[in-house]
């Protein structure tokens, strides 16, 4: 609901009535709670929006009259944008903290790793795994991360911005993690190649299908097809698949007790980013007014993008039966991974 009264035609100060205006405490918003955040308080209406506070209209226009930012960005409709307030509430000083404390912690146990000579005592056949797959796997992290920092630039609110940058950052973050880890164990691994995984995310059929994926999200116009894509669709279908039902789950059985804490702060970010995600996709999937009109949109990206993440993840079964020690089979990852995106269907009603 606009907050603006209907009738304001000044940009007066006191020409426009909104929540507080009668007060001191210079509260433009309503709240999603009887109080504001902290979150709330920094977030919301930081980014201009004519409906509400701009009367003037947008100070500055692009060639085609369009202002800085528009709704036609999405397919997606909302009767009002503003209502959506990430979960995490997460803003800048928040996020940065927590960023810190991760690579603080990544650091620390690569360090201790090396000190004690953990990386030459890995299995044979896990050490080139690292070099070919987790080498490869940090250019889907990369990917995805370059697809949400274009994608930030067109939501419609600073929460929805917010949301997405953070999301971002987190894969961008795991993909220097990644890259910095193999280069430090490789330091002290005889005959370690660093450009193995480069070269199996270009050439090696096992990756062509999470190259596809990634790269179809990344070419999408639609900022809010790639946020769904990532966290709805790709991530329990791909991403936990690999990181946790692989990685996390086949290392210790390798004598590899490096790789798990390195990932494991993956795993923590998706959980918020698809909370966020879960809350901003419901309020449009139930919309009072498109909320037809966008499950019928969101049914089709469902049901291209899933085709993709169903192949990628299928071309990347072979990898299970490389390691010497094989703890967990693909079927019963892949089960899960399936069991998992169902629920997250359910929630959102799109199942």
């Amino acid at each position: 609901m606009p907050a603006l009264s209907s009738s304001v035609g000044s940009g007066a100060a006191g020409a426009a009535i909104f929540a507080d205006s009668d007060s001191r405490r210079y509260r433009y918003f309503e709240p999603r709670g009887k109080r504001a955040t902290h979150y709330e308080d920094v977030t919301v209406d930081v980014q201009p929006d004519p409906e509400r506070y701009l009367i003037q209209n947008w100070i500055i226009s692009f060639a085609n009259g369009k202002g800085a930012y528009v709704k036609d960005a999405t397919a997606l409709k909302s009767s009002n944008w503003h209502a959506f307030r990430a979960p995490d509430q997460e803003w800048e000083r928040t996020h940065y903290q927590r960023q810190s404390r991760i690579e603080t912690m990544v650091q620390s146990v690569i360090a201790n790793a090396r000190r004690a000579g953990a990386p030459a005592n890995f299995d044979k056949a896990w050490q080139r795994i690292l070099q070919t797959h987790l080498g490869a796997w940090k250019h889907a992290e990369f990917g995805l991360g370059t697809s949400l920092m274009q994608a930030q630039r067109y939501g419609y609110t600073q929460m929805i911005n917010n949301a997405t940058l953070t999301n971002s950052s987190y894969k961008m973050r795991l993909a220097q993690d990644i890259t910095l880890y193999l280069a430090e164990i490789g330091m002290d691994i005889p005959g370690w190649n660093d450009e193995l995984g480069k070269v199996a995310w270009l050439e090696d059929p096992i990756w062509q299908g999470t190259r596809e994926a990634v790269e179809t999200i990344m070419g999408s116009s639609d900022y809010l097809e790639q946020y769904f894509a990532i966290n709805i669709v790709f991530e329990p279908l791909v991403g936990e698949l690999f990181r946790s039902g692989f990685l996390m789950q086949v290392a210790a059985a390798n004598n590899d007790f490096v790789t798990p804490p390195v990932i494991s702060a993956a795993e923590a970010d998706y959980e918020r980013n698809l909370a966020n995600t879960i809350d901003l996709i419901y309020l449009l999937a139930n919309d009072e007014t498109h909320g037809g009109e966008n499950r019928a949109i969101l049914h089709g990206w469902l049901e291209k993008h899933r085709a993709l993440a169903d192949k990628a993840a299928l071309g990347l079964q072979p990898i299970w039966s490389m390691p010497h020690s094989k703890p967990v089979s693909f079927q019963d990852v892949r089960a899960q991974s399936q069991e998992r995106i169902g629920k997250i269907l359910g929630e959102l009603g799109l199942a």
